[in-house]
């Protein structure tokens, strides 16, 4: 029937359960139904797509490892040079290493290999190329399983309690 966002007290996304243990949540009175998709579980209850924990659960932090596979999925498996969207595709330092620019979220980029060889060891001013989006790290681990469900189009109700997407 469909994925449920959890959300903290304080609206933040915790992550996502299955329909069922989210009416369970609601039945309980643990958590309360913030939005629904319009169909119906049990007279009277509609499919909860979103739910709001009533008591703040506090969580630690986790890092998200700085991975080629994380950058692709971050950037969406596209060239943030061209918009290329294809197998191809490497992974560009926006300062190059050459110029001390050093392995962080904010200064890796999936490029395809054209744009790559284009841009060289020098910055994206310099090559006269101007990227798509400015590399972020993202907010969490949850963020990478949320976005792809927003931009499948399967959840949109949950794109406004997830900053950064």
């Amino acid at each position: 029937m469909g994925k449920v966002l959890v959300l903290n007290a304080s609206y933040e996304p915790l992550n996502i359960t299955s329909w069922r243990r989210a009416v369970v949540l609601l039945i309980k009175g643990k958590a309360e139904q913030v939005e629904h998709n319009g169909r119906v579980v049990y007279p009277n209850m509609p499919l909860p797509s979103v739910i709001r924990l009533r008591q703040y659960v506090r969580v630690p932090y986790k890092d998200i490892p700085l991975t080629r596979r994380n950058i692709l999925h971050r950037d969406s498996n596209s060239c943030q040079y061209c918009g290329y969207i294809g197998d191809d595709l490497t992974l560009d330092h926006v300062v190059p290493r050459s110029r001390g620019g050093g392995d962080s979220w904010e200064n890796i980029v999936t490029a395809c290999v054209r744009c790559n060889v284009k841009k060289g060891s020098r910055t994206p001013k310099e090559a006269s190329m101007s990227l798509r989006i400015t590399p972020h790290k993202p907010h969490s681990g949850l963020y990478f399983e949320v976005t792809k469900h927003v931009k499948s189009g399967v959840h949109q109700e949950w794109q406004k309690y997830v900053i950064g997407i």
